[in-house]
């Protein structure tokens, strides 16, 4: 009897550890996946925008520009020349378009294989809770067995 009551204890452990602690580092390892996806998208973003703007716009462009208040007012960009781009932390450094599209190609790549570095991790701890509920469907096949004999 005290076997069968350990069994359950050690089940319950185990259930207690999948939700408590594989699951939640699951869902951090995701959040943090998301969040370099996101980045990642940007700097395509970044890339598209200013390959459109060197093949289709070399003469500058019009557009509008927010000056507080959801008040706008027009203006056109004449040289494109040098941009601005937040290498991070709020840093910006300016570039010209070739090395902005430079340095974009160059985060994608950095920011891909963090991104691989966490799916992997995420796909460990997928396996870790497999695993754990393996073991818990097997000493649940044996308490049967114990209980039937």
């Amino acid at each position: 009897m005290q076997d069968l009551e350990a069994h359950k204890a050690r089940i319950t452990q185990l259930e207690e550890f999948i939700n408590d602690v594989l699951k939640e580092d699951l869902n951090r390892l995701e959040q943090c996946l998301n969040d370099f996806n996101g980045e990642i998208m940007e700097y395509v973003q970044l890339k598209n925008t200013l390959q459109t703007f060197g093949e289709h716009m070399p003469d500058g462009y019009k557009t509008q520009v927010n000056i507080g208040s959801n008040v706008f007012m027009q203006a056109r960009v004449k040289k494109m020349d040098k941009i601005l781009v937040n290498v991070g932390k709020e840093h910006f450094l300016e570039m010209s378009m070739q090395e902005a599209i430079n340095f974009s190609d160059v985060r994608i790549k950095i920011l891909t294989k963090q991104a691989d570095v966490v799916r992997e991790e995420s796909v460990k701890k997928r396996s870790q809770i497999k695993m754990a509920l393996i073991a818990i469907s097997e000493r649940e096949k044996l308490l049967q067995q114990q209980d039937e004999r």
